[in-house]
């Protein structure tokens, strides 16, 4: 018996601990999405009004028009491959790239927070490189 409850105590106590780690990583959907060009993969992980600066475009926007902006970018861009050079968390995550296009390199930069246990892109720059 003593045995059965040492195990659902430990059980437990791992289900409060895997968010917490889960949530320093990126998404390997937003990875995804910024390797093969895909918009609308990336702004499924935007938060609901999104600071974006795209090269010398800045602006706060909505989900709606942050794909938007991002779908013109790579249809200019057409990326070749997406590396994550640099990552990190503390109350937030946060990661700088290379991203490798037909038309040169460029460095993006986004920052995500967590809502309701998902992590959002609140912040993304993208800059020649």
């Amino acid at each position: 018996m003593k045995q059965k409850s040492t195990f659902v105590i430990f059980f437990a106590l791992w289900l409060l601990v895997i968010p917490c780690f889960s949530f320093g990583q990126i998404p390997p959907q937003i990875i995804t999405g910024l390797k093969v060009g895909d918009a609308k993969i990336v702004a499924n992980h935007f938060y609901e009004n999104i600071e974006l600066v795209v090269i010398d475009r800045e602006l706060v926007c909505s989900q709606a028009q942050g794909e938007q902006i991002l779908k013109e970018f790579f249809a200019f861009n057409k990326p070749i491959d997406f590396k994550i050079t640099h990552e990190g968390s503390a109350n937030s995550s946060y990661a700088i790239g290379i991203m490798h296009t037909l038309n040169g390199n460029y460095r993006v930069y986004f920052l995500l927070k967590s809502k309701g246990g998902k992590a959002q892109i609140v912040q993304l720059r993208i800059e020649k490189d």
